[in-house]
């Protein structure tokens, strides 16, 4: 019986070890989390003025390969953003998962998929399966900066101004985790490029992004300006992608961290009981092997 104690109870200092390690890591997801937010609030307005300015080219111009859908699309670029690291919960499962969707819908379309993943864990899936990745990044999920969405979109670019058939691609899709609110990050996905283009009036674009739009004179030409924009608009939107990725993946790690402390501070408790009831059950032994030996003695003292 006392050994079964002793397990119990080295089974709670471990336990209560184990639950100062997963709330040290849930603070510090904690505090990186508003450190993600802020970057995202920070970039927010260079996002939304690049959005009204591609928005006020692409009216003026009707013809554009970055603006036009190809006619017989064979090779579609998957860009995933996943984890550096694990105890994130489902965080990067949640972003594979998304990925093997959209890649088995733009097979079923007839398209070849050519992958490039962001983070090592996505790497390592991809790996173990034997599935080729085109490019990967690694190292940079947690504090993404500017310079490494230029260096994903400049390889991405190159790719989708090249010809099929030299192995460039027609379409850019982009796989990363929306962070929502604390406690919710959903992965999906969207399409970068063609862009997609809807014609709106500008008294009506002007009311959705808030503020009458400029007035732009175009030198040399709108088709010209485009062209040096489309790039900046595609490498905005993949350093957005990697900022909210970076959120949500804090997010999904403090929750992830969270619960493991609550489960392990339950199991002490669970622990502690058991260990009481074993110490009860150790002492009731005792005191019955006093009791029975007290009456072996009387008994024989009697017999006398």
């Amino acid at each position: 019986m006392g050994a079964q104690l002793r397990v119990y109870r080295r089974r709670i200092r471990s336990t209560k070890s184990m639950a100062k390690i997963t709330r040290a890591m849930e603070l510090i997801a904690t505090t990186r989390i508003t450190k993600a937010q802020r970057a995202v609030e920070a970039a927010g307005p260079y996002a939304r003025e690049i959005t009204r300015a591609v928005s006020a080219v692409a009216g003026r111009v009707t013809d554009h390969p970055l603006l036009t859908e190809s006619e017989k699309p064979t090779r579609a670029a998957v860009l995933v953003i996943t984890s550096d690291k694990g105890l994130a919960g489902a965080y990067t499962m949640n972003a594979v998962k998304e990925a093997e969707s959209l890649t088995a819908l733009l097979q079923e379309q007839g398209k070849e998929v050519v992958t490039y993943m962001v983070g090592r864990k996505g790497v390592a899936y991809y790996r173990f399966r034997g599935r080729q990745l085109e490019a990967e990044w690694e190292g940079l999920t947690e504090r993404p900066s500017y310079m490494h969405a230029k260096e994903i979109g400049a390889a991405l670019m190159e790719r989708f101004t090249q010809d099929a058939s030299e192995g460039g691609v027609d379409e850019i899709h982009i796989v990363s985790t929306e962070f929502v609110s604390m406690l919710t990050q959903s992965a999906a996905s969207r399409r970068a490029l063609p862009l997609e283009v809807e014609p709106v009036e500008p008294a009506e674009l002007a009311k959705q992004q808030g503020g009458a739009l400029p007035l732009y004179e175009f030198e040399p030409s709108a088709e010209e300006a485009l062209d040096q924009l489309l790039p900046q608009y595609v490498t905005n939107r993949i350093y957005f992608a990697l900022l909210e990725s970076a959120a949500s993946q804090w997010a999904s790690r403090r929750n992830a961290m969270k619960a493991a402390t609550d489960n392990a501070e339950e199991l002490v408790k669970t622990l502690t009981r058991q260990a009481n009831q074993a110490r009860q059950a150790e002492i009731t032994n005792e005191i019955s092997e006093i009791v029975g030996g007290a009456d072996a003695l009387a008994g024989a003292a009697g017999s006398e």
